[in-house]
């Protein structure tokens, strides 16, 4: 359904996505994975024809998009991470302008609208100014208004930021109630849990370029024997007095989040007592420790040797 090949965009001399290519089948979901500033944004915004490539391109259908006003791209929505509504006007309004952009009229406008307001539940807030809406009610909001043409590829840039649970979860609901219609989804997150319960393949993306791309299982199975082992530091000190730790057999990486040091190891019951050892030699105190096995975020710091809530 959809595909980006090589795709690639820098600014002077900062490469912001560097040769990204994957494809989107119907009835997926295709999370992109990442910290802030790893070039999800920019790899959207080229699918979406908002930015032009330096190199690569995107194919719908397997037909390259061609311009800004190819008419393929109507087979795209946008959800983008900045709310595009205006809040003097009314939830209806908002969605009455939004169709006419998408050359909608008339009664099958309406219809739009009003299965639109329903799906983000707020057809009791129809006649209510944006600017009274919650943050959650707005991102709702700014989902239905991509969803007016019933577009096949449905694109949603961290849909979720700012959101409470209640609407975080009736974003879920819709968006997987999508994915059972056939729906190509591709969704941006830094949240793990997000990428975990929603997405069936996974592309982890650090600066800029495809750290891997596979199937959730898949990308999972990439460090199968590493474990996460946390320690709440007492006495975390200054400096990066930590990095000496990754010199320890069987340690893949460690990471320190003010006092939370975090280290990633291949075996947990053969390598524990050495970074206990290690901490315990170089007069590092903790009140706290705990394990967990390797899920995404796991993989993500072994990858790239930091947390994906990084910038």
């Amino acid at each position: 359904m959809l595909e980006a090949k090589e795709l690639r965009k820098t600014y002077r001399d900062l490469v912001a996505v560097d040769a990204i290519s994957f494809r989107a089948r119907p009835g997926e979901t295709v999370g992109l994975l990442g910290p802030n500033g790893a070039g999800k944004t920019t790899t959207v915004s080229m699918i979406a024809g908002l930015l032009k490539p330096d190199r690569g391109e995107v194919l719908i259908e397997g037909r390259p998009v061609r311009g800004d006003t190819d008419p393929i791209k109507r087979r795209m929505g946008l959800v983008p991470q900045e709310l595009g509504l205006h809040d003097e006007l009314s939830a209806q309004d908002n969605l009455a302008l939004f169709g006419a952009l998408y050359g909608m009229r008339g009664a099958a406008r309406r219809r739009a609208m009003d299965a639109a307001l329903d799906l983000a539940g707020l057809a009791d807030r129809a006649r209510d100014r944006v600017r009274t809406f919650s943050g959650g009610m707005k991102r709702r909001l700014n989902l239905a208004a991509a969803l007016l043409h019933d577009p096949q590829i449905l694109l949603l840039d961290e849909p979720t930021v700012g959101v409470d649970p209640q609407s975080r979860n009736a974003i879920f609901s819709t968006l997987e109630e999508f994915r059972r219609q056939g729906k190509t989804l591709v969704y941006t997150t830094h949240y793990m849990e997000e990428a975990e319960r929603l997405c069936d393949r996974i592309i982890i993306i650090d600066h800029g370029k495809v750290m891997a791309n596979d199937s959730l299982e898949a990308v999972r199975a990439l460090v199968p024997n590493v474990s996460l082992i946390e320690f709440e530091i007492e006495n975390p000190g200054e400096g990066e007095w930590y990095a000496p730790l990754r010199l320890v057999d069987g340690v893949d990486s460690v990471e320190l989040q003010g006092t939370l040091l975090r280290v990633g190891l291949r075996n947990l019951a053969e390598t524990a007592p050495s970074v206990l050892e290690w901490l315990r030699q170089n007069g590092r105190r903790y009140s706290h420790l705990a394990s967990q096995r390797a899920d995404l975020e796991t993989v993500f710091l072994t990858l790239t040797g930091r947390s994906v809530r990084n910038s």
